[in-house]
């Protein structure tokens, strides 16, 4: 499946530049106003972050929502306190686009990921010429050496890769990029299974000062404060938020994901 996903996604990538050659998207890249600080955005802090995913669809679970305004979307996820907003722009089985990431950038004040099977330099000059801050990059999905390039280029335009992973060897590849942002993902791609407990397996094999980003298997305040007992630093939401009121439920996760004193008390 990731295979299959990441393949349709370069064609599409080269089905746009064919339209629009690299040369003019560079220009654009270029022209945005600088990206956030996302590292500053996502630090860690006394109660977990929240990247909440603006998401229509999935391969796993078919279509969540319509989300006909995904700026409106992403301005209600700020209001609930998210400290970053992704935006799935892959179209064939998520139904997103980069319109929709670039609605989201002019909508709201936070740091905005491109959520995508990435896996070329044009992908990512589109990612900053829709005004993303950030972008993914999927271990699973890239050879090492195209892995390093790809994660060295965006930092090149100043933003920041978001390096997910899905094994201990995956996690000790991102460890050897250097990368600020590791995610585990729960979800295996390949089979699309759920793992609660891998995140908690795999931390200790990520370094301090890298900023800690648990990722699926969230449908319950339960489930982020589990992932914070584990040690994660954020995590990203995408189902529980687009399927249930944005705010009340944001809230709901971030109060589960509050460090707390002796007795109940939060820190």
């Amino acid at each position: 499946m990731l295979a299959d996903l990441t393949a349709g996604a370069v064609e599409d990538a080269e089905a746009r530049a064919r339209a629009t050659p690299r040369p003019a998207v560079e220009a654009a890249a270029l022209a945005r106003t600088p990206a956030l600080d996302v590292l500053a955005a996502l630090a860690p802090a006394d109660r977990v972050k929240i990247i909440a995913e603006v998401k229509r669809a999935s391969p796993s679970r078919g279509d969540l929502a319509l989300i006909p305004d995904p700026a409106l979307q992403a301005r209600r996820y700020e209001e609930g306190g998210a400290s970053a907003i992704s935006v799935l722009t892959e179209g064939r089985r998520f139904k997103g686009s980069l319109a929709d990431l670039d609605a989201v950038r002019g909508a709201v004040q936070l740091p905005v990921l491109r959520k995508d099977f990435i896996a070329d330099e044009y992908q990512v000059l589109e990612a900053r010429a829709a005004g993303a801050d950030l972008v993914l990059l999927i271990v699973a999905a890239l050879d090492q050496e195209t892995l390093a390039r790809l994660h060295a280029f965006t930092r090149e335009l100043g933003m920041t890769p978001l390096v997910e992973t899905h094994s201990a060897e995956e996690v000790d590849r991102a460890v050897d990029l250097g990368a600020d942002l590791i995610g585990v993902n729960a979800r295996d791609l390949s089979t699309f299974e759920l793992d609660r407990d891998l995140f908690g397996r795999l931390v200790e094999r990520i370094p301090a000062g890298t900023i800690k980003i648990a990722e699926s298997a969230v449908l319950t305040p339960a489930d982020v404060a589990h992932y914070r007992a584990a040690g994660a630093d954020v995590v990203l939401i995408g189902e529980a938020l687009v399927t249930s009121d944005p705010v009340t439920t944001l809230r709901a996760f971030l109060e589960a994901g509050a460090d707390t004193l002796p007795g109940g008390r939060e820190s």
